[in-house]
């Protein structure tokens, strides 16, 4: 990757980061840890998805479903920083009557499916990628998920017809930061190996480190290089990554900062954004 490029990302997905928490304090409530952890994923994917925040509803544009709806914030985050509607949005995150509510509904401009229940945002991601195919219209559908949401049984069942149907229009991100509401995926109902299920079903697997913009370039490229097989990315990520108290922390999965945390938080990732835009 161009380091020029590189930089530019990362600088973005610093302000994401720097977006989810002004969201989820100011809503007093909100899932920050697992949001954070897919802060760079979301940046890369905004990046280089067709989309038009001038016409979010274009028949053309690639799809995203955010299957694991409740890390909204972060969708919400990038989606303003890519211009679909104001930053200053994120403050009433959660608020009645605000735009912004506290799982993505298809009312929000460059959202394009209402998601919360887990299990269920891959099935709609693939009847999205099947409905491509009928209509043989060139747009990819990217749907994420949770490591802990992979335990829904409606997964698998989704993961079998996408690979019957070849639907190679579709990827499917899991997010492996290992933890989940009740505690480590492993204590609770592993759900491993989650690779070799993947490929079990008939799709093709590949691994990413989440917070490396070089690996996660590589994994979506050969991605697209794909036929007859949806692609299912594994990334290993670290929840509530670029917070430090927030790291690793399974009681950041559905909790929001205080005001002196709150501070913390925006003066650590406003000190990292200074450090990379020293670096321009």
């Amino acid at each position: 990757m161009d380091e020029l490029i590189r930089l530019q990302l990362q600088k973005t997905a610093c302000r994401v980061r720097m977006g989810i928490i002004e969201g989820v304090y100011n809503a007093k409530s909100g899932h920050p840890g697992g949001s954070l952890s897919i802060a760079d994923l979301l940046t890369y994917l905004y990046s280089v998805m067709n989309v038009d925040p001038k016409n979010p509803d274009m028949p053309e544009r690639d799809r995203l479903v955010l299957s694991k709806g409740h890390t909204a914030p972060a969708l919400y985050s990038v989606l303003a920083e890519r211009g679909f509607f104001p930053k200053e949005e994120l403050k009433s995150l959660r608020h009645i009557g605000a735009l912004l509510q506290g799982h993505p509904c298809i009312h929000i401009p460059g959202v394009d499916m209402s998601s919360g229940s887990l299990g269920q945002g891959i099935s709609t991601a693939v009847g999205m990628a099947l409905s491509g195919k009928h209509r043989s219209q060139d747009y990819r559908v990217y749907t994420i998920l949770g490591d802990g949401e992979i335990q829904e049984g409606q997964v698998w069942e989704a993961a079998m017809f996408a690979a019957h149907y070849g639907l190679d229009n579709l990827v499917a991100i899991v997010d492996n930061n290992g933890l989940q509401i009740d505690g480590k995926i492993t204590d609770v109902c592993s759900p491993e190996p989650i690779t070799d299920k993947f490929a079990a079903f008939g799709w093709h697997v590949i691994t990413m480190n989440a917070h490396d913009f070089d690996d996660i370039e590589r994994a979506f490229r050969e991605a697209e290089s794909i036929s007859g097989q949806p692609v299912a990315i594994i990334q290993k990520s670290v929840k509530g990554k670029g917070v430090s108290f927030m790291e690793n922390q399974v009681g950041w999965h559905g909790a929001a900062p205080n005001q002196e945390q709150y501070e913390q938080a925006m003066s650590e990732l406003s000190a990292e954004l200074e450090r990379l835009e020293a670096l321009a």
